[in-house]
């Protein structure tokens, strides 16, 4: 009987635990907040905002001086590897939604086969950020649900 109480207890407790939600994202077909911006989906699949909405984006290399990203973040590639996605030199992050924070994860390549320590930078709600990409970085996470613009 104590077994069958567990089992009973156990199944509730998974029944009340709250589902998490999944992040949204853009979709093709979408509307999309600037023309030739490009995001990443979880897949790892790109899309181009084409004619005001999302579209897949058939180049295999994907590189933009304008990437959306949004929820937990898109992550690309830079100059430390071959076809650079995102380029190194001044960007600024513009919140798409007021209550929305824009941040940045970046990691360079410091010698041959040697990566540095992450660095990070994370603005205020609604409020753009400022921020250079490293030269030689190797990766870099964007962030919040941010619009993207190299501007330097």
């Amino acid at each position: 009987m104590k077994r069958v109480a567990a089992v009973v207890i156990a199944v509730t407790a998974l029944a009340l635990a709250p589902v998490a939600a999944a992040e949204p994202t853009p979709q093709p077909g979408t509307p999309c907040p600037a023309p030739d911006a490009l995001t990443k989906l979880p897949d790892r699949s790109v899309l181009t905002c084409s004619a005001g909405t999302w579209a897949p984006f058939a180049n295999p290399y994907p590189f933009s001086e304008i990437w959306q990203s949004y929820g937990s973040g898109i992550t690309l590639h830079g100059q430390g590897l071959r076809n650079p996605e995102i380029m190194s030199g001044a960007w600024v992050g513009t919140p798409l939604d007021p209550a929305a924070v824009c941040g940045v994860e970046q990691a360079s390549v410091v010698a041959a086969g040697e990566v540095g320590p992450t660095q990070a930078s994370t603005g205020q709600p609604g409020q753009p950020l400022d921020f250079q990409v490293l030269p030689v970085v190797f990766k870099i996470t964007l962030s919040g649900d941010c619009l993207w613009r190299k501007v330097g």
